[in-house]
């Protein structure tokens, strides 16, 4: 995370059926982004709150605050938004 990297412990795309055909659809026209990377940062929050020391999670927070403003569609920006919130208070297994 020092370097920029996120680690995703995302299984959305397996867990929504989007697999195979599905996932390819996604991924040649670029949607993906749309769903991998506010699942990314949405994974990498629970993650910090529940397992993380306070040094990581610092570092985690600032990079999931970084890396928000570069989820491409902004309804699913404001989306990833309020499920971070949620998963701040508790609350989990959002997914897009």
């Amino acid at each position: 995370m020092d370097s920029g990297y996120i680690p995703s412990f995302c299984t959305a795309c397996y867990r929504e059926g989007r697999t195979g055909d599905r996932f390819m659809a996604l991924c040649k026209v670029g949607q993906i982004q749309n769903c991998c990377h506010p699942n990314a940062l949405l994974t990498l929050q629970e993650y910090l709150q529940d397992y993380a020391s306070p040094e990581t999670r610092k570092v985690g927070e600032a990079l999931i605050d970084r890396e928000i403003q570069n989820v491409p569609d902004p309804k699913r920006r404001e989306k990833a938004l309020e499920y971070l919130d949620k998963i701040r208070n508790g609350e989990r297994d959002f997914r897009f």
